[in-house]
């Protein structure tokens, strides 16, 4: 079986980087080309509180009291997301999980739904780098088409390519310090979960500082391996 056909399990991608690796874009690259749906906990919570489901009122209930929503309630809200038809081609996770008493939880609920994570990819950068990359980067306020200082700025200044926008904003955290401080902080949260999906034989490592289209084009390849497995 080749894993394209109606019978294969559909792929569970977990993308690990930091921040400015290009998570968000290339989540959309392999979105398109393979019809997966991306996850992030941030929109998954968000949107599970506006339905109004039993997850997403427990959700708000902790947030609204100032809390940390815990991992039981994230999983709940997974589960249900992953139930919906539009996942049946499969995912992306982008933000989840962290720690690897979710990677551990996270892999008892694919399993009772029959399924199993297919590929943990690390886009893999050069810290300083990401502080120039980030630090750099604006986007369009109108249609939120990202842009760049330095690498990527629109063919004239002060307009948006994609929309003729003429409105930008900035992260008011993306300045150098914050960005080595979280850098700082993804790597000690991540490196756990590094080993954990590496002793599992399910971690990759692609280069994220090349090319933009080079990066698609490695973890279009995973992605397939991870159909096809």
């Amino acid at each position: 079986m080749d894993g394209t056909g109606p019978t294969a399990t559909p792929p569970v991608v977990i993308l690990l980087g930091p921040p400015g690796a290009g998570k968000g874009t290339q989540a959309r690259r392999l979105e398109e080309r393979f019809g997966l749906v991306q996850l992030s906990t941030g929109d998954l919570l968000r949107a599970a509180v506006a339905a109004g489901t039993e997850a997403g009122r427990q959700a708000q209930a902790v947030m609204e009291a100032g809390g940390l929503v815990s991992d039981a309630i994230v999983l709940a809200i997974l589960k249900d997301r992953l139930a919906e038809p539009d996942t049946g081609s499969g995912v992306i996770l982008d933000g989840f999980p962290r720690t690897t008493a979710q990677a551990e939880a996270l892999d008892a609920l694919l399993a009772a739904a029959g399924q199993a994570v297919g590929a943990a990819i690390a886009l893999e950068v050069e810290d300083e780098a990401m502080v120039a990359r980030v630090s750099g980067r604006f986007t369009c306020a109108s249609c939120g088409e990202g842009w760049h200082d330095t690498f990527k700025r629109p063919a004239r200044d002060g307009v948006c390519d994609a929309c003729g926008g003429t409105a930008f904003r900035r992260r008011a955290d993306d300045t150098a310090e914050t960005v080595r401080a979280r850098l700082e902080a993804y790597h000690a949260e991540t490196a756990p979960l590094v080993a954990f999906y590496g002793a599992r034989g399910q971690l990759a490592r692609v280069d994220a500082m090349g090319a933009i289209d080079d990066v698609t084009e490695a973890l279009a390849a995973l992605v397939a391996g991870a159909r096809a497995a």
